[in-house]
């Protein structure tokens, strides 16, 4: 309005300065002095309506009052109609249409102008147009008002998951730390993305360790002497999504060499698609060693107990082939027998302490060899009361390069393990199957099965379960490691499935095609 003012007394200076027109200005300003002074806090929330009303009222008396020059101060209307129709609840826009036809009704009444035909068409049109606005203006508020309140709710929820993250990868720090082994998790190319203290200690504590990326440092295989290739270490295989347990690597040279048992695992995103990996490097050199010394110990006393033996074995040959009493010739049977079993688990402990596996792989059937280890286990099985069976398809094809004996000493062992583990009236069988890359070979019982933790352990050397401690099954808990070593040597896999007390079923798989393997090392 002093806009209008100033413009009027420059342009139109000819404009004659009414009451009605003063009047019209007066009530502006003191609607503005209002807004000011007025607390409308301490109203009621619609008590600030009028203002847009009057305002309403006080155009339509100014723009009445003075000439057709100031017939523009209409457009004015749309600040108060706009200040209305802004709000939420639709009663508000008929207020606004209400004041705008008030506008243009009262001023004339109240000036004594009377109507002329232009006064009706405004009467008419103002409030359609301002009505259009009006409902425009209200929609678009609700629109802004509903995005805004989705906005506010989502940076709500982007507030909390953000603080339940910070939460979590606190906990995770936490957790990281507490673990006695060195963690880092790599992304798709293998690089770092986070460590705990225990590895961030180890790369400092090693400036050029082999674990760290981008390490120029050399990382051995597990008999501390054949470099990995840079794809065969830890970091690059999990790179490449692949997941391990428990491999032994060296890192270091000479008397500064480390062993280390690394483990990996996958990460995947929610789709299921792989998106990075863990790793934990567990500092076992002592442990190591130890074995080593145990194996030292082990394979020494297995050395001086099995020459002894070996003579004994010798002389009791010679004595039984000697005219003996019966009862002598009995007692030399037993004495022999139990030499023979005495010398059979040395032989078991040195092989497992020397690691004296060596393999000779040629042409063989395995179905030979199924059929000589189950000849050889029939009387036995017969003495037990346990049937004893050989399932095997006809024409079957199981031929393939291993090392037969070897083999059979694998199957032997757990042919035995079946008929100790078996009750009277129980069945073993041995069933075999191909491909054209693999053999495979099953032996399963219905003896007393082991449990979840004790399937974990039955590779484990000296390990027996608890129900073969608590029975008068013998052993030593070193069948299953040689079967193990064995078929490892062979490159091939072992695995167990059981049930406690319904049995347990044994799967061997080898390659067709078996060249030499190392001999097993010690692990821990």
């Amino acid at each position: 309005m002093l806009l209008v003012t100033a413009l009027v007394i420059i342009l139109h200076p000819g404009l004659e300065w009414s009451q009605p027109l003063l009047l019209g200005l007066g009530a502006h300003v003191l609607l503005l002095g209002a807004c000011a002074i007025v607390p409308w806090e301490r109203l009621p929330v619609r008590a600030v309506l009028v203002i847009p009303i009057l305002d309403c009222l006080a155009i339509g008396l100014t723009r009445e009052a003075a000439d057709e020059y100031l017939a523009v101060l209409g457009f004015l209307l749309v600040f108060p109609v706009v200040w209305l129709s802004a709000s939420r609840y639709r009663v508000q826009v008929v207020v606004a249409v209400l004041a705008t036809i008030l506008s243009a009704v009262l001023p004339p009444i109240i000036l004594g102008t009377g109507f002329d035909n232009a006064d009706y068409i405004r009467v008419v049109l103002l409030p359609v147009i301002l009505g259009a606005i009006a409902g425009t203006t209200y929609a678009a508020f609700n629109v802004i008002s509903l995005q805004r309140r989705s906005l506010e709710q989502r940076e709500t929820e982007v507030r909390e998951l953000l603080a339940g993250s910070q939460g979590r990868e606190q906990l995770l720090g936490a957790v990281l730390d507490a673990v006695s082994v060195a963690v880092c998790t790599v992304d798709l190319q293998g690089r770092t993305i986070l460590t705990n203290h225990q590895y961030s200690s180890l790369a400092q504590a090693v400036p050029k360790n082999a674990l760290a990326e981008n390490s120029s440092e050399t990382v051995y295989g597990r008999d501390r002497e054949s470099p990995l290739a840079s794809e065969q270490t830890p970091r690059s295989r999990a790179a490449r999504g692949e997941a391990f347990t428990d491999e032994l690597i060296w890192t270091g040279s000479g008397t500064s060499q480390r062993a280390y048992s690394a483990t990996c695992r996958l990460i995947k995103d929610p789709s299921g698609n792989r998106s990075g990996a863990v790793m934990a490097f567990a500092d076992v050199t002592a442990l190591v060693e130890a074995l080593a010394v145990k194996d030292q110990f082990v394979a020494s006393v297995s050395h001086e107990l099995r020459t002894p033996l070996t003579s004994i074995l010798g002389y009791l040959t010679l004595a039984m082939d000697e005219d003996l009493a019966p009862d002598l010739e009995d007692y030399l049977t037993v004495i022999s027998r139990n030499a023979e079993r005495l010398l059979g688990l040395v032989d078991d402990l040195l092989a497992t302490a020397t690691d004296a596996l060596h393999t000779n792989p040629r042409p063989a059937d395995l179905a030979e060899v199924l059929t000589h280890s189950l000849e050889a286990a029939r009387p036995r099985a017969r003495a037990a009361g346990i049937a004893l069976k050989l399932d095997l398809e006809p024409g079957l094809n199981l031929t393939g390069t291993f090392d037969p004996d070897r083999i059979r000493q694998a199957i032997d062992n757990l042919i035995s393990n079946a008929i100790k583990y078996t009750s009277d009236g129980g069945t073993v069988i041995a069933s075999a199957c191909a491909t054209e890359e693999h053999l495979s070979c099953h032996i399963t019982d219905t003896g007393i099965g082991m449990t979840e933790e004790e399937r974990s352990q039955a590779f484990t050397r000296f390990f027996r379960a608890a129900n073969a401690h608590s029975s008068t099954v013998p052993g030593a808990g070193l069948g299953l490691p040689i079967t193990k070593s064995i078929i490892e040597n062979h490159n091939g896999t072992i695995t167990i499935s059981s049930i406690p007390g319904k049995g347990t079923s044994v799967a061997l798989t080898l390659p067709r095609t078996t060249t030499a393997a190392p001999s097993t090392q010690s692990t821990p």
